[in-house]
């Protein structure tokens, strides 16, 4: 298995494709290892390095532990099917689909309602910096504060891609968590991260938060080789045997 240092610095687009494609994949294996998604109830996206307005994602009705490339489908701009065979799910181009046309940086979004973070989102609050991992997200997350937890068209897509902003990061109200990030990996590992801050603030009766100076400290330091991405290669390893999907 190749490490995210390993992968060469330049590709082709099909390289790229692949290689995005083969990181979602993982990804939702690693979303079934740690116990989410089960119910269906999340989603990873890849934007197609040459069909920008277009992003790859698990076809519906797929256990995450059992995804391979051959189960993703390409969904166009309109929502439609273009390429792959299954059914596409909705939910999730309501909300990709607006994430990658307003963030043209970002190559992937990861939402899937968790056991810490979907609970951390019903209070509505940030993250403070009360943990190592929680400095990541320092100054760099925002929250959908709406009352629209049933995406059911784009515009609430839009909306969400509006408050996220530039930032790594969304906290939705009463729904859960979404990360963003240029590479795969790096949205996946983000998530899993965002998730442990959540549950470090759920858990801690009386936190203390490092002053702003030492978390942007922290947070550069952290982040400085992609925090997310060193997560996501170090969960492959340890959680998916059988990475060649």
């Amino acid at each position: 298995m190749a490490s995210p240092s390993k992968q060469p610095s330049t590709r082709t687009s099909d390289e790229l494709r692949q290689s995005r494609k083969r990181q979602v994949a993982l990804g939702y294996r690693l979303l079934a290892s740690q116990r989410w998604g089960d119910l269906g109830d999340g989603h990873i996206s890849a934007r197609d390095p040459e069909r920008t307005d277009c992003f790859w994602m698990l076809r519906y009705g797929v256990s995450y532990h059992a995804a391979t490339v051959a189960d993703l489908v390409l969904v166009d701009a309109d929502g439609k099917l273009a390429e792959g065979e299954g059914f596409i799910n909705t939910a999730a181009y309501y909300i990709h689909h607006p994430i990658l046309v307003a963030r043209p940086d970002a190559v992937s979004a990861v939402h899937v309602h968790t056991g810490w973070g979907t609970p951390f989102s019903a209070e509505v609050r940030r993250i403070e910096p009360i943990s190592q991992e929680a400095c990541i997200f320092f100054e760099d997350h925002a929250i959908f504060d709406d009352e629209e937890v049933q995406i059911q068209s784009t515009e609430a897509g839009a909306r969400i891609a509006r408050a996220l902003g530039e930032n790594r990061a969304i906290i939705l109200r009463n729904h859960g968590l979404l990360s963003v990030a240029d590479r795969v990996d790096e949205a996946v590992g983000g998530f899993v991260h965002m998730e442990r801050v959540c549950e470090v603030h759920m858990k801690a009766r009386d936190p203390k938060p490092i002053s702003p100076e030492a978390a942007r400290f922290a947070k550069e330091d952290l982040t400085r080789f992609g925090s997310g991405r060193t997560a996501f290669w170090n969960m492959v390893a340890r959680h998916i045997p059988d990475a060649d999907v």
